[in-house]
């Protein structure tokens, strides 16, 4: 089982068809790939990993280090299931960027950080349009569907994930499938502790030097009507060493975007009518319904979304 690496360099040339195979595979058997050359440039990056570490020792670090006492974290006994083990604030880019309100932020990490979100919108953006392309849709479908009255909703949470006295009791992130469109992380490449879900074993996602890790959103398994599926990711926490950092950031569909499984993709499969399995909603709706129910099994959502279309 190797973990889906894909080098994009050569995606406008003869190559292209063979690093469609693979972006393809990896959407229908993996729900996640990582991503090399491509084009945000390494020093870049550097940048934004070093600003992003920087913020965190010097305005994070400390709140994280009263949080864990005030709540006995570094004692525990038994497995901690309603918490995590990270430090952790959002970015909102999309429709309204809140880089400019965020208080303690520098300045120069304020203009990286609005720059690396331009970057990503960019790259979320060809994505889509590549599996477009994989799944037989028209160029700009998955966009247009995103994009509701307003445009998408995109933003990055950013992470710090602490060396863990306990990590075998308290998660760095609890197991969860994420509820939106299409997710781009970068994350440290020297401590790794991403996981996720393949054939019901824990497969580590590896830690690879200016990557971009993709992976699928609950809203893409409804649009391409199950063909694409989300998949349960963790972190694990790590005992020793600096503690990792990731940044994640989700391109999602507009509030009031209307998600239901591509007409395309359905009632084609053989002559057998190949059955709508999701139910169609509004964003904002699910997310509501999600916001309760982060780390609880997927399913379940789609069914109460269900139950909404039909009354």
């Amino acid at each position: 089982m190797e973990f889906p690496i894909i080098n994009l360099e050569k995606l406008n040339g003869e190559e292209r068809a063979p690093i469609l195979e693979k972006i393809k595979d990896a959407c229908e058997n993996w729900g996640f790939f990582e991503l090399l050359n491509h084009g945000i440039e390494p020093e870049f990056l550097d940048k934004v990993e070093r600003l992003t570490k920087q913020h965190y020792k010097k305005c994070m670090e400390q709140r994280f280090k009263e949080l864990v006492e005030s709540k006995g974290l570094d004692g525990v006994q038994a497995e901690v299931n309603d918490l995590d083990w990270e430090s952790t604030f959002f970015l909102r880019h999309l429709p309204v960027s809140n880089i400019a309100d965020l208080p303690d932020l520098a300045d120069e990490y304020r203009a990286v950080m609005k720059e690396f979100a331009a970057k990503l919108e960019k790259l979320a953006e060809v994505l889509l349009d590549l599996l477009c392309e994989n799944l037989g849709l028209p160029k700009g479908y998955l966009k247009n569907v995103f994009y509701g009255s307003k445009g998408p909703t995109f933003g990055t949470k950013v992470s710090n994930y602490p060396p863990c006295p306990k990590p075998d009791l308290i998660k760095g992130l609890r197991a969860h499938t994420d509820a939106g469109g299409i997710i781009l992380l970068f994350q440290d490449d020297k401590v790794s502790g991403l996981q996720l879900l393949k054939d019901d074993q824990w497969v580590d996602v590896p830690p690879l030097r200016h990557s971009i890790v993709v992976n699928i959103g609950d809203q893409l398994e409804v649009i391409t009507n199950g063909k694409y599926k989300s998949v349960l990711h963790r972190v694990i926490a790590q005992r020793d060493g600096e503690g990792r950092m990731s940044l994640a950031s989700f391109y999602n569909p507009g509030s009031d975007a209307v998600i239901y499984p591509a007409p395309a993709l359905v009632g084609k499969e053989g002559e057998e009518k190949n059955e709508v399995l999701y139910p169609k909603f509004v964003f904002e709706d699910y997310m509501k319904l999600y916001a309760g129910l982060k780390f609880q099994a997927k399913e379940p959502r789609f069914e109460a979304m269900k139950a909404v279309e039909s009354n």
